[in-house]
């Protein structure tokens, strides 16, 4: 007969067991079940916002319906046999859906120059400053979130509702022309495709940081809006006018200039031109488009006598346009910078 002793020790080894399990299978769930970061939600939940706004839905519409009628008059034209006599033949046909027209229209990275700007600053004109006027921000920051989890999801949301619009349209041409003409896409054309994807994203972002940043230094949106407005309009129509001007108040005669004396000034107004964001985008855009593009400046004959008739690699043209890219990439990281640097000296108050 077993002892009580026995018996007890048993019993409390079999509970001991128990426990054991029960404390190895709490702690396996813990291990599978982490908690959830706190940028993860606000990204989240910005991204539902972005997508359920009006704001949103309106631009979307205006940005899909200039796509829609880019690529009619590019595939109008391409598929004109008279029309597509005049259009430079490399074979790369996706690319040439791009960047065809008739003159009727703009082709559609010309009307991103114009839509990104609008795009980046209706999505973040009010970042900041309208969760600090209704009152949100400060219910935000006394939960246990570091002010730039809050400044960084602000930024990062609507560059991946950007991305996936960008993305999402690229698909669509590539999908429409492959019913359309039946010609499958090259690699090479993917690559440019893509890249082009990259540099709307990238310059749809600046303007986007740059209005996270009018929204961190202004209490009232409509103040950051306009300002954000107005910065775009002397970027994209006065600032060319200003340059010629005070160029041409500096240069001499150009009839008593050399060849070499003229590419130079033609040189030093491109180089203050690239000063604004549209003109990087533009020329960044056309070469990755446009394979026959060897340089964004002017050419001597001498340079152009040894040139192949060929159009450039896909690495030759990334290499043109990089000093284009690493400009757009440090105006959008500057703006960011110094949004961040206010926004965490900033005092918030009820």
């Amino acid at each position: 007969m077993e002892s009580p002793v026995v018996y007890f020790k048993g019993l409390f080894s079999k509970k001991l067991k128990s426990n054991a399990l029960t404390v190895v299978g709490a702690s396996s769930i813990s291990k599978h079940k982490q908690p959830v970061s706190p940028f993860v939600v606000i990204v989240k939940k910005e991204i539902g916002d972005q997508v359920r706004s009006w704001r949103f839905i309106v631009l979307l519409v205006l940005i899909v319906l200039t796509f829609l009628g880019s690529m009619y008059v590019s595939m109008t034209n391409i598929t004109n046999p008279a029309a597509s006599s005049a259009i430079p033949d490399n074979g790369l046909l996706y690319l040439k859906i791009l960047t065809t027209t008739d003159g009727s229209l703009p082709s559609f990275h010309i009307f991103m120059s114009f839509l990104g700007a609008i795009l980046g600053i209706g999505l973040g004109f009010d970042a900041v400053n309208s969760e600090q006027q209704n009152g949100t921000l400060i219910r935000l920051l006394a939960q246990p979130i570091y002010r730039d989890n809050f400044l960084l999801a602000k930024f990062i949301s609507p560059l991946i509702v950007i991305s996936a619009l960008f993305l999402s349209l690229g698909l669509l041409m590539i999908g429409g022309g492959l019913v359309i003409t039946g010609v499958s896409i090259e690699i090479v054309e993917v690559l440019r495709i893509l890249t082009f994807i990259l540099l709307t994203v990238l310059y749809v972002g600046f303007w986007l940081s740059l209005s996270i940043l009018l929204s961190v230094k202004f209490k009232q949106a409509t103040t950051s809006a306009l300002t954000a407005i107005g910065i775009w309009l002397f970027f994209t129509i006065f600032y060319k006018i200003v340059v010629n001007m005070v160029v041409k108040a500096f240069l001499p005669d150009p009839a008593f200039l050399s060849q070499t004396d003229i590419l130079d000034y033609n040189n030093l107004i491109l180089g203050f031109l690239r000063f604004a964001p549209s003109q990087l985008y533009t020329d960044a855009t056309t070469v990755m488009l446009m394979p026959a593009v060897r340089s964004l400046g002017p050419l001597t004959m001498e340079q152009m006598a040894g040139a192949i008739p060929a159009p450039l690699s896909f690495r030759e043209s990334v290499l043109i346009v990089w000093p284009q890219i690493t400009g757009l990439i440090a105006a959008t990281v500057m703006c960011f910078a110094i949004s961040y640097y206010w926004f965490m000296r900033r005092e918030i108050r009820s």
